[in-house]
């Protein structure tokens, strides 16, 4: 099943088909899961929005753009039916609060708090960095998908390397990046693609492995900068991605990340407490 058709699904819904071809080890690909989730988030926001216009003394919520999502990985995610809930905490005039859940049977596999807010006049103006100046595509390393060894939905997504280096090849540098994009176009880029996007790339603190090891994500937090929603996208466009691990100590890794268009505009901030088994 094609991505589209997946977040399509979740969308239309609540009970929606997590797919065969998305799994990392034992669980799905988070990505995907935050992906489905955000689309009964999105549901409940535009929801929101259609009851605000209608009270006057509510004020409107309209055009708020998602700011922040933080995800937390409950426990693994199989393939099968997701039941997803979002409900609205509250509608203010320039920020709507949510929260969502994603459950197999009685489990919580996945939580949300998301974060949209109207643009507003301010006087403080911060220039984020400029992308990293990597090399062409063509000219760096793919991340090979071998079958059995690396996570199955990771044949999705074209990958090169341009900083750091391969996982588990014991690395000195804290970071992994390069160039990602969808092999196959899912069409414009949506907050979904970007979920995924820009968590498809390996933990960075795998490339300072020397041996096989997991990991997994505890909790996830996205922040979308104002070129998400002014820019137009295609999914199957290069994107550029760094991470670089912070700290990591007693099996845990603070991790930081960055996603770039194809124009070098900053997307998306990111920030993940990753498990490291190793």
């Amino acid at each position: 099943m094609d991505f589209n058709t997946i977040l399509r699904n979740a969308r239309q819904n609540p009970a929606a088909e997590i797919p065969a071809g998305w799994t990392q080890g034992r669980a799905t690909f988070g990505g995907l899961v935050a992906a489905m989730l955000y689309q009964q988030i999105d549901s409940q926001l535009q929801n929101a929005q259609q009851s605000a216009q209608g009270d006057a003394a509510a004020g409107s919520s309209e055009d708020a753009a998602l700011r922040s999502m933080t995800i937390s990985f409950v426990a693994p995610a199989a393939t099968g039916e997701l039941e997803s809930r979002a409900q609205v905490l509250r509608a203010g005039r320039s920020a709507v609060q949510l929260e969502a859940r994603a459950h197999q049977g009685e489990q919580v596999v996945t939580a949300a708090l998301a974060s949209f807010g109207k643009p507003r006049t301010s006087s403080i103006s911060v220039v984020p960095d400029k992308a990293p100046e990597f090399r062409e595509p063509q000219a760096c390393e793919a991340l090979p998908y071998i079958e059995g060894l690396v996570p199955e939905f990771t044949q999705h997504f074209d990958y090169r390397i341009a900083a750091g280096a391969m996982p588990y090849s014991g690395s000195s540098e804290p970071c992994l990046g390069g160039w990602i994009r969808f092999k196959e176009s899912a069409g414009p880029a949506t907050t979904g693609h970007l979920l995924a996007l820009i968590d498809a790339w390996p933990p960075a603190v795998l490339s300072m492995l020397k041996d096989f090891a997991p990991a997994s994500s505890l909790t996830w937090t996205l922040e979308l900068m104002p070129a998400a929603f002014q820019a137009q996208a295609d999914s199957g466009d290069w994107w550029q991605y760094l991470a670089e691990v912070e700290q990591a100590e007693d099996g845990y890794a603070a991790i930081q990340a960055r996603l770039w268009n194809a124009e070098g505009k900053l997307i998306a901030l990111s920030r993940q407490t990753a498990a490291v088994f190793g």
